[in-house]
């Protein structure tokens, strides 16, 4: 009889988890087979598994025997995970999975024992606690091998589980004892409305999610990390909505800094990181990410033109304000629904939908509505692109540098696909914005500083030397590049800027998005052993089931941010394939204005 969940299951260091994801939510999955994290029905809905954050509550699948060791892995090109523990008696793994693609109502859990060397003794505890712990299971009834049940405003069926025995405080535990070579299914289905049709063969939901992946992700043969490539894409897919929309995390409130406060709600759609998402997808040959990409970004240019928000719900729908729970938290943070960001201007994002527009545009793939979103998103920069904004890093409004340089690198792009007179407004308006950034951002030393009140240098002001704002060969990109080498650079990781006196990996984590950048940035230059190094200092701070966060620390060699970060995965997939050409010496997009 399990007396604590948090004293069986209690959280893991980051790198230690899986993720499951089926475009509309997605499960952390931990080294005892515990499914710490899950919100139902979606991505931005309530948890209904939290033991991440402290809730008494989870989906655990590990051998009853206390002394075994833990690995796994994902199956190729799929976010099918394998979780593997070596016993005393033998091998023993759990092949895990959302049914993929996901129903946007119904989340549905496949899990397969397998006994694969010796006798498999396993127990599996089911205790969901959904509204973050408000909710147990009620309402519990039994029929052969089928549990139901409700579990707040959720319909529960587990099937497979006939064996089940009902426990204090609304838990389910089933013990399995399997011979060598044998097989358990267990499909766990929540939705908020009843079921009306039979429980699905696991058989059947097997073979269909097999299948959707390989229908999915490409085969990614010509990187330099064609392996990570495919997981990349696998990530990104299984975050990406059926609206078109990208998450830019499958969780909240894990720290970037313990007890710093810097804990955030990242289970939203952010217009950069999807059109970070889009770009890469164009470049790395994965066609439906760039489409989903373009259409979600194409529908909130036209609903909202110039008050474009900087993220969204995956529905499209405002992300709420921050919350304040009433949970323990992750170790080190505090647990916060919602955010803020809505409330800010972001003028780069205008810039980044221009660039994401011209990817497509490069592939032919925009229609009739997607060039009225051209046009909306070209006029927003036009009528504010003088304004103060927040910026990419999120921070107090100022006339950031990296702000109107993409905006300028995103005229110049897609102004490479219009009409000639479109083309010429277009580029002589990017002429503008680069010669008033010239004037009051360039530093004495000849490189971009962060803002007119900001001498420093940022990270960020790697990015519109890569996209075509100035050429990679132009005096300032080159001396910004070095800059950012020299200041922000440690170990072979990149720093976003520096914040303070303290030593850089004592104020905040290496920014693995940077990192990629500047591997990028380094190819351009035309020094390709230089660029591989920084591209695999990054590509190396991943955890066992190579996910990455935001942010790494260094010096302890630990994960910190929410989990997995989709825009990492964004940029290692792009710089796994710009890394495996020629460098152009110029932009990437080939502008040389």
């Amino acid at each position: 009889m399990v007396t604590s969940i948090a004293a069986v299951f209690p959280p893991h260091v980051l790198r230690e988890y899986a993720l499951l994801a089926d475009g509309e939510r997605g499960a952390l999955v931990g080294p005892r087979g515990d499914i710490a994290w899950m919100c139902a029905p979606r991505w931005h809905d309530d948890a209904v598994f939290a033991s991440l954050l402290g809730v008494e509550s989870v989906y655990g699948v590990a051998p009853r025997d206390d002394r075994y060791v833990w690995g796994g892995r994902y199956e190729d090109g799929s976010l099918i995970w394998r979780g593997r523990w070596v016993t005393l008696d033998g091998i023993i793994e759990c092949r895990d999975s959302l049914a993929f693609p996901g129903h946007e109502q119904r989340a549905v859990i496949l899990r397969r024992i397998q006994a694969v060397s010796g006798p498999a003794r396993v127990r599996v505890v089911l205790a969901p606690r959904a509204g973050f712990g408000r909710f147990g299971l009620s309402r519990l009834a039994k029929r052969d091998d089928l549990w139901t049940g409700r579990c707040g405003p959720l319909h529960l069926r587990w099937i497979g589980a006939g064996n089940a025995e009902a426990q204090d405080r609304g838990t389910l535990q089933l013990d399995v004892d399997l011979p060598a070579g044998a097989h358990h299914d267990l499909v766990l289905e929540l939705s908020p409305s009843s079921w009306e049709e039979p429980p699905g063969d696991p058989d059947v939901l097997w073979e269909r999610t097999e299948h959707a992946w390989t229908s999915a992700v490409p085969p990614m043969d010509h990187t330099v990390a064609d392996d990570d490539a495919r997981r990349s894409v696998a990530v990104l897919r299984g975050m990406t909505s059926t609206s078109g929309a990208m998450v830019a995390a499958a969780t909240m409130s894990l720290p970037e800094r313990a007890r710093e406060g810097r804990s955030y709600d990242y289970r939203y759609a952010w217009i950069r990181d999807q059109c970070y998402a889009g770009q890469a997808a164009a470049v790395g040959g994965a066609p439906l990410l760039l489409d989903a990409a373009v259409r979600f970004v194409t529908e909130r240019v036209l609903a909202d033109g110039p008050q474009l928000s900087p993220a969204y719900t995956v529905l499209g729908t405002a992300v709420p304000d921050e919350r304040n729970l009433d949970l323990p938290g992750y170790p080190g943070g505090r647990s916060i629904a919602g955010n803020w960001v809505t409330e800010q201007f972001q003028l780069d994002n205008f810039g980044e939908v221009l660039l994401l527009f011209a990817a497509a545009a490069g592939q032919d793939r925009l229609d009739l509505d997607h060039w009225k979103a051209v046009e909306q998103a070209v006029a927003a920069v036009q009528s504010r692109w003088q304004e103060p904004d927040s910026g990419i890093w999120e921070l107090d409004p100022q006339r950031w540098t990296h702000s109107r340089l993409m905006c300028a690198a995103g005229l110049r792009a897609i102004g490479a696909h219009a009409p000639a007179a479109q083309a010429a407004r277009w580029s002589a308006l990017a002429d503008d914005v680069v010669a008033d950034v010239n004037r009051d951002c360039l530093h004495p030393s000849g490189r971009w500083q962060r803002s007119p009140e900001d001498e420093r240098v940022d990270a960020a002001l790697l990015l519109p030397g890569l996209r075509g704002a100035l050429p990679a060969a132009d005096p300032r990109t080159l001396a910004t590049v070095q800059a950012i080498r020299r200041e922000l650079g440690r170990s072979g990781y990149v720093y976003r800027f520096r914040q303070e006196s303290r030593p850089l990996g004592e104020a905040e984590g290496a920014f693995l998005l940077c990192g990629f950048h500047m591997a990028m940035a380094v190819h351009e230059e035309g020094k390709p052993t230089e660029a591989a190094r920084w591209f695999e200092r990054s590509r190396a701070a991943c955890g066992a089931p190579g996910l990455f966060s935001e942010e790494y620390d260094v010096a302890q060699r630990q994960l910190r941010g929410n989990y997995p970060q989709a825009f990492v995965h964004a940029l290692l997939l792009e710089s796994a394939q710009r890394l495996a050409g020629p460098a152009a010496r110029g932009s990437v997009h080939g502008s040389q204005t």
